[in-house]
């Protein structure tokens, strides 16, 4: 679980960014595995997620976020949790 410890004060300037997200709006659920998801069903939603981020204007802005709170689940900036940095 991600601490919210390390998360920015909720001032406008550190989440502003988030307006501009091309998942904006989107089911979430394209960015966040279901319990028990393995093998081909996981890598497909993942590449989807990935082709969502990889056309984001703000990716530079949500890997930092995703980085500095150390968000263990999910797609962020076409990172998946647990694999390798985009």
């Amino acid at each position: 679980m991600a601490s919210i410890v390390r998360l920015p004060l909720p001032i406008d300037r550190h989440w502003d960014w988030q307006r501009w997200a091309a998942c904006r709006g989107m089911d979430q659920s394209a960015f966040f595995h279901p319990p028990g998801e393995r093998g081909a069903p996981l890598r497909a939603r993942e590449e989807r997620a990935k082709e969502i981020c990889a056309g984001c204007p703000v990716r530079e802005q949500c890997l930092e976020h995703s980085l500095s709170v150390e968000e263990d689940y999910g797609t962020w900036a076409g990172w998946a949790s647990g694999s390798a940095a985009p």
